[in-house]
């Protein structure tokens, strides 16, 4: 999947001069080329379902794709003019690129000739639509590789169908048959990922649009079987970044509104993995109504759906997903994340074993986050380890793509615990979790097998900043709000010091939105062979105390006991 933001700030970028504010030029009297005109007369339009519907972003607008002014994935808008240049790349970003070639911008117009019935609008559709099929033919020289990949080709398909329902000419048909070829193309098909869902619904919106039964066979024979693959049988989704959820119910209302409006039957496997899809987006959805940001997700995802209330506070999903709240619908409730699973894959990271933790209405422990898919060192790291809550073995190389297990779970009306492991550095590493939720306090046990020693990293929100670090107590705060970290040595119950706080260097950084980058607070624990780390929000004073395989923690509401062991 490609980004599209349905909002974001613009500015005009024109290749070769200094960035200048939005041209403010009444919109019917400018066209592309800069001139002025009359506005055209309106004609009533047919609104086909083809290009009605919740398929376009939000940005540009019709209006801005007439000014010839493109703001795509949430960078700032570029002047095209009226002569295009499809090897246009001036962020040398690969979203933008791929949005680009999508067309859906041009959609954008098609849409508002059957809106508006004014036919400027389907004038310059075509113009543009014409003028990519010639400059971008498939293998030829100087057309760009990836503008033909799969995603590309799925979006731009639908625009292009859209089109069709206003444009007979041959040179349309021919490129949407050249893309019924790579789309019903089984070599190039991406099963059990969004990408194949967006290639089912364009092969069977071409076979719909020209009465082609077997392209339509096609794609519901293979959207049944990557959903299947995709969402299972507990609703979540496999792609390893819970904001695709979201995303992906989005498309799959398109494809089977696209069905049903051609005549033929969703299958019921579609309907019931599609709707089990909302427990899972609202479970991955924090008290504060944005989306847990795990894998490829940004802390800015915000669910516009009815996802309904779940019966239960806490789930734990074979996808490798733990969640937890003490409350729906109170945006201070707390709320946790644990990862395990199966190894990294699609829009995953190396977060296993990792955690976040909200709690009295905002972010404690939070994920290094999702930057972009630019191929640059930063994209990589956010990726690692090192972005992430997770317990390292010391002196030992990290395994990519290792699958880690739930081992044990306990469950109480305030209170749950969780065991999992794996083998991500060769000797086992295993994390015991408890949260408490009557008075918050989250504590975490690492140890690691073979008398190896285990360190930990922990990031902290950016709005907290070190209050204090020392003797095995680190506080940091945002005004009157303080949090405070507690390591003990375990079994000896003895405080450790030592802790190292990393603010933009090698670890010190999260970005909790697309292209941004931010430095935040990280924690690197001393090493030991059995560690306990606590975790009080809401105070600088929690004294901590163990003794007898108990633990003792003064927290904000009051007094937490629980064993050392954490269950």
């Amino acid at each position: 999947m490609v980004r599209d933001p349905d909002t974001m700030s613009r500015r005009l970028i024109v290749p070769g001069r200094t960035l200048v504010r939005r041209l403010a030029i009444p919109l019917a009297l400018l066209l592309v080329s800069g001139g002025f005109v009359a506005p055209a007369q309106a004609v009533t339009v047919k609104r086909t379902s083809q290009c009605q519907g919740d398929w376009i972003p939000g940005t540009p607008t019709a209006d801005d794709v007439m000014r010839g002014e493109l703001s795509l994935v949430g960078l700032p808008a570029v002047k095209i003019g009226e002569k295009i240049n499809w090897n246009a790349s001036p962020y040398r970003n690969r979203s933008w690129e791929y949005v680009f070639h999508s067309l859906r911008w041009m959609g954008t117009l098609v849409v508002a000739y059957e809106n508006s019935g004014q036919e400027r609008y389907l004038d310059r559709a075509k113009q543009i639509a014409k003028d990519w099929a010639e400059h971008n033919r498939r293998g030829a020289r100087g057309t760009k590789p990836y503008v033909w990949k799969d995603h590309p080709v799925s979006l731009r398909t639908q625009a292009l169908v859209c089109l069709s329902m206003h444009v007979k000419d041959g040179w349309l048909r021919d490129s949407l048959s050249e893309h019924a070829k790579l789309l019903s193309n089984p070599a190039l098909y991406k099963k059990g990922h969004n990408h194949g869902m967006d290639q089912d619904n364009a092969l069977f919106a071409i076979g719909c649009r020209y009465g082609n039964k077997s392209w339509q066979n096609l794609a519901i024979k293979r959207l049944t079987g990557t959903v299947k693959l995709d969402v299972d049988a507990q609703g979540a989704l496999r792609e390893q970044a819970p904001r695709y959820a979201v995303y992906v119910y989005d498309r799959l209302q398109v494809i089977m509104a696209n069905i049903s409006s051609c005549g033929r039957s969703v299958p019921g496997d579609i309907r019931k993995r599609t709707e089990s899809l909302k427990d899972f987006i609202a479970h991955s959805t924090m008290p504060n109504g944005y989306m847990v940001p795990l894998g490829d997700g940004t802390a800015d995802t915000e669910p516009k759906m009815d996802t309904g209330t779940p019966s239960k506070k806490s789930k734990v999903y074979r996808a490798g997903y733990v969640y937890g709240r003490s409350a729906w619908g109170k945006p201070d409730a707390s709320y946790y994340s644990i990862r395990f699973g199966p190894g990294m894959k699609y829009h995953g990271h190396e977060d296993h074993l990792g955690v976040t933790y909200y709690a009295q209405g905002r972010d404690i422990l939070v994920d290094g986050g999702f930057h972009s898919y630019e191929r640059s060192s930063y994209r990589y790291w956010t990726l690692s380890p090192s972005a992430h809550n997770v317990p390292t073995v010391v002196g030992e190389r990290f395994r990519p793509r290792t699958a880690s297990q739930l081992t044990k779970s306990s469950y109480g009306k305030d209170r749950q615990a969780y065991r999992l492991t794996d083998r991500a550095y060769g000797a086992s590493r295993t994390r015991s979790v408890l949260v408490n939720h009557d008075q918050d306090v989250m504590a975490v046990l690492d140890t690691a097998s073979s008398g190896k020693k285990i360190s930990n990293l922990w990031r902290f929100d950016s709005a907290l900043k070190v209050v204090s670090n020392g003797g095995g107590q680190v506080v940091l705060g945002d005004g009157k709000f303080k949090v405070t970290l507690v390591q003990l040595d375990m079994p000896s119950c003895k405080q450790v010091g030592g802790q190292k706080i990393d603010r933009g260097g090698k670890l010190g950084w999260v970005s909790p939105s697309y292209m941004s980058k931010r430095p935040t607070n990280v924690v690197v624990s001393p090493a030991r062979s059995s560690l306990l780390t606590v975790i009080v929000p809401g105070t600088d004073a929690p004294k901590v105390s163990c003794a007898g395989g108990k633990v003792s923690v003064q927290a904000a509401q009051g007094p937490v006991t629980f064993s050392a062991k954490l269950l």
